[in-house]
C-alpha cells in the first residue's frame, strides 16, 4: 500500500491538481467482471474516454489539441468484505496542451464537476457500457428489461461464492442464502445528512467525484493514493468473539448504525476466496498521458521516463527510495521463504 502510493506520487502523478472519480456498477455487472474479467478492459476504456472527453471539452479544447491522463486502481471489495468491483480513477483535474516540439506542456485546470454534469456522464457511461456488452454477447435485452446472457457452463464453484458475496449473502453452511449477522452499536443516521457529496446515479451505476488534491497538496495526494491502494482486509479490524466467530469492524458505520459483521469461520474463508482475482488480472491501469506508450509521458511525469526519452540504464546507485525499499522487502521475503538469515554491511 505505502510502496504503491509512493510510486504514484514520486514517479507518475505530476505536481498538478488530481481528482478521484469513483464508478460503481450494478450487481450483475459486478458478477460479470468477477467471473469474466476480460470484459473490464473494454468497459474501463469506455469510462476513461467518457471522462477524458468531458474534461477536454470543459477546458475548451478538442482531443487533437489537449490531453489528460488517469491511473485506475480496480478495487474488488466493499467495507464488509463483500465482492464489490468498482473503479477508483485518479484523474488529472484538467488537461495538458502540449507544444509542437513536445518538449514542454502547459496545464489548464478545470472546475469541479457539478451534480448535473455527473448525472449526464453516468447516463452516457451506462448507455455505452450496455451497448458494448450487447455487442459482445454478454447482455440480452427484451421489451421490458436487460439481463446477462450467461451460460450455465460458465458457472463454477468460485462463481457461486462470488455471486453470494456480491449479494451480501452466505454461500455455505446451514445459513446459506441468508444475510450475514451484523452488529449495530450506533444509532441510525438520517440518510439526507449523509449524501451531500458530488454524485451522479442511474440504473445501479454511481459516479462520485467529490475528493481532490490541489497541486500543492502532495501529502493529501499520497494519503488518497494509500486509500485507493489499500488491501481488502485490515488486520486491525479483525477479532474473534467468545464463540470463536470472526468479527470484522467496518471502516465506516452504515446508516442504520451497523459497525461490525460476524462470520462463521467457513463463511469468512469463502468471503476471502471470492475476493481473490483470477490469474493475470491487472488491477492497476494507466491511461492517456500516463500510459506506457504515450509520447507525452516523459514530458509530464516526475520520473521523466517514457517513449522517445533516451535515458541511461539505471544502476543500483540510481535506484529511487521506492525501488530500494521494494528490493529490500523482496529480499526479506525470499529469506523468510528459505529460512535464511540476511544481514547488511
Amino acid at each position: 500500500m505505502a510502496e504503491s502510493a509512493a510510486l504514484l506520487v514520486d514517479e507518475v502523478l505530476p505536481e498538478q491538481p488530481v481528482r478521484q472519480w469513483v464508478l460503481s456498477f450494478p450487481y450483475p455487472l459486478r458478477f460479470l467482471f468477477a467471473s469474466q474479467p476480460a470484459n473490464m478492459t473494454g468497459v474501463l476504456g469506455i469510462v476513461y474516454r467518457a471522462i477524458a472527453t468531458h474534461l477536454i471539452h470543459k477546458a475548451g479544447y478538442t482531443r487533437k489539441t489537449a490531453h489528460t491522463g488517469a491511473v485506475t486502481l480496480i478495487q474488488r471489495f466493499g467495507s464488509a468484505l463483500s465482492l464489490n468491483i468498482h473503479f477508483h480513477m485518479l484523474f488529472l483535474d484538467g488537461v495538458y496542451i502540449v507544444g509542437t516540439k513536445e518538449a514542454s506542456a502547459r496545464f489548464h485546470r478545470v472546475n469541479e464537476p457539478s451534480s448535473v454534469e455527473l448525472t449526464q456522464l453516468v447516463h452516457q457511461i451506462a448507455h455505452r457500457v450496455g451497448r458494448y456488452l450487447q455487442r459482445q454477447g454478454w447482455l440480452a435485452r427484451d421489451a421490458e428489461s436487460s439481463y446477462l446472457a450467461l451460460d450455465s457452463a460458465d458457472v463454477d464453484p468460485l462463481s457461486v461464492l462470488q455471486g453470494h458475496s456480491i449479494a451480501y449473502r452466505i454461500a455455505l453452511g446451514s445459513r446459506a442464502g441468508r444475510k450475514v449477522i451484523t452488529l449495530q452499536t450506533l444509532p441510525p443516521v438520517d440518510i439526507d445528512d449523509t449524501h451531500t457529496g458530488t454524485v451522479g446515479q442511474v440504473a445501479g451505476f454511481s459516479l462520485h467525484a467529490g475528493v481532490a488534491a490541489r497541486a500543492d497538496q502532495r501529502s493529501k495526494l499520497e494519503r488518497l493514493c494509500r486509500y485507493v491502494a489499500r488491501p481488502a482486509v485490515s488486520a486491525q479490524s479483525l477479532s474473534l468473539t467468545a464463540q470463536s466467530k470472526v468479527r470484522y469492524q467496518l471502516k465506516t458505520p452504515y446508516e442504520d448504525g451497523t459497525t461490525h459483521v460476524i462470520f462463521e469461520p467457513l463463511v469468512f474463508m469463502s468471503r476471502l476466496a471470492a475476493l481473490v482475482p483470477k490469474p493475470q488480472v491487472n488491477l492497476t491501469r494507466y491511461h492517456g498521458v500516463f500510459a506506457p506508450n504515450s509520447q507525452h509521458r516523459a514530458v509530464v511525469t516526475p520520473a521523466r521516463r517514457g517513449r522517445g526519452n533516451k535515458t541511461k540504464t539505471p544502476g543500483p546507485e540510481d535506484a529511487t527510495p521506492v525501488a530500494s525499499h521494494a528490493a529490500v522487502s523482496y529480499t526479506h521475503l525470499r529469506a523468510h521463504e528459505t529460512n535464511c538469515n540476511i544481514s547488511y554491511d
